[in-house]
């Protein structure tokens, strides 16, 4: 079980370590990670790391925790904006401000997610999902139409969670066959046409 630091130096200890995690599975990967890489690379010994962490797989549910969280803190300020554009531009925007969590610090978040989206236990998830379902629930608000919509849950599930896959696959390839512009251009337009088709199927497609 992973220790809660309690004081502010443990907590910075916890953080070297994450941190210390996310360059060491850059460089190694996470089947190759160890360890011993990741408490070479925060500044302390084995020992000192297995105080805090009880082996390299409580790091990674930690980094996985790390990111939600800076996820969360990055889109839920720029919610009040996306609910008032059209579904392509907040499309659009969502994706870059994505792009760029990922890229930081030489895209250290990047090469930790392509590796391990599947690895996070579902509690850390909690905080993303709620911020998800608050941004769908005011766009329907400030877009009532879409409440005509029957299946919008399945649909924002389909979107959010494809769109957040196919930006990382294509930011981790080494050469992918589109460029990122077209990729975001794609999802927007994708969005938009299963909208006004639903809407369509619904009997209005108009506000």
């Amino acid at each position: 079980m992973t220790r809660k630091p309690q004081q502010s130096r443990s907590r910075a200890t916890v953080d070297a370590i994450i941190q210390a995690g996310f360059l060491v599975v850059a460089r190694e990967g996470l089947e190759g990670t160890t360890t011993r890489h990741i408490a070479d690379a925060a500044g302390i010994s084995v020992g000192s790391l297995y105080e805090y962490f009880a082996n390299k797989e409580a790091i990674y549910d930690a980094m996985y925790e790390h990111i939600v969280r800076d996820i969360v803190g990055t889109i839920r300020p720029l919610i009040p904006k996306l609910v008032t554009m059209g579904e392509r531009d907040a499309v659009v925007e969502l994706l870059y401000q994505f792009r760029q969590l990922l890229m930081r610090d030489q895209g250290r978040y990047l090469h930790y997610a392509s590796y391990a989206m599947h690895l996070a236990q579902r509690e850390h998830l909690e905080p993303l999902k709620r911020m998800l379902h608050d941004l769908l629930t005011q766009y329907a608000m400030h877009h009532p139409r879409v409440l005509k919509i029957q299946s919008i849950p399945a649909m924002g599930y389909i979107i959010i969670n494809g769109g957040i896959f196919a930006v990382i696959r294509h930011l981790s390839e080494p050469a992918p066959v589109i460029n990122f512009e077209t990729l975001v251009k794609g999802l927007g337009d994708m969005v938009h046409y299963c909208i006004e088709g639903a809407l369509e199927e619904a009997g209005s497609g108009t506000d």
